[in-house]
């Protein structure tokens, strides 16, 4: 296994394991359910999984066998692999015409080192992929995102606080009520800087169609 694998957390050393409350073996229960489906769908192997994702076979068989909490990167990568949003593999089995979510129930997925936090609010799976992310950083903490699917954008809002973003090596801060929007096909990270917590809203909007890493290495 990679070094990500092992840890099972996204970006530096800082950062940890989602908290385990709030439902996360029922998390973990769908996404090993939505992984195994989507990929025998497809027809594709493990090892097939594997190579257009990035993420380890070892890591694809512990998250189809549900034994692991991913970190979000990994279910960015495995998310982009089959062409769908990271919440296609979070939604529970049954679909309803109109859903209401609290705050409190949406999934965990990153924890800062400090306190910090990224929480996914909701998402659109069909015709479009749009996620919706709620995410605070407290002073020190930073968040490194690999890039996603090509024409991935991210629209981020700033509530609080002053963010600083770094997009393909270029730095932009983004103060309270300022909004920043790229492409995030590219290297791209977020951290705090200041004293004060920083807190934002994240829209992310993906391109239909599955996505092969082993092409665009």
């Amino acid at each position: 296994m990679t070094t990500e694998d092992n840890v099972l957390t996204d970006t530096s050393g800082q950062d940890r394991p989602p908290s385990r409350s709030g439902g996360v073996a029922a998390v973990t229960a769908s996404v090993a359910q939505h992984v195994r489906a989507l990929r025998l769908a497809r027809g594709w192997s493990l090892d097939e999984l594997s190579g257009r994702s990035g993420v380890s076979k070892g890591m694809v068989v512990q998250i189809e066998g549900a034994r692991t909490n991913p970190s979000v990167g990994t279910l960015c990568r495995i998310a982009d692999a089959f062409g769908v949003s990271v919440a296609r593999l979070l939604e529970p089995a049954a679909e309803r015409t109109v859903r209401v979510t609290r705050a409190a129930d949406a999934p965990q997925l990153w924890q800062g080192g400090y306190g910090g936090f990224g929480r996914l609010l909701g998402a659109l799976n069909e015709p479009n992929f749009v996620e919706l992310w709620e995410w605070r950083l407290s002073p020190h903490d930073r968040h490194d995102s690999y890039d996603h699917a090509p024409s991935t954008r991210e629209l981020l809002h700033v509530l609080n606080g002053e963010l600083t973003v770094t997009v393909d090596g270029s730095e932009y801060m983004v103060g309270p009520g300022e909004t920043i929007d790229f492409q995030a096909d590219k290297a791209h990270s977020y951290r705090n800087d200041g004293d004060s917590p920083v807190r934002l809203l994240m829209v992310v909007v993906m391109p239909p169609g599955d996505f092969d890493r082993r092409r665009h290495g």
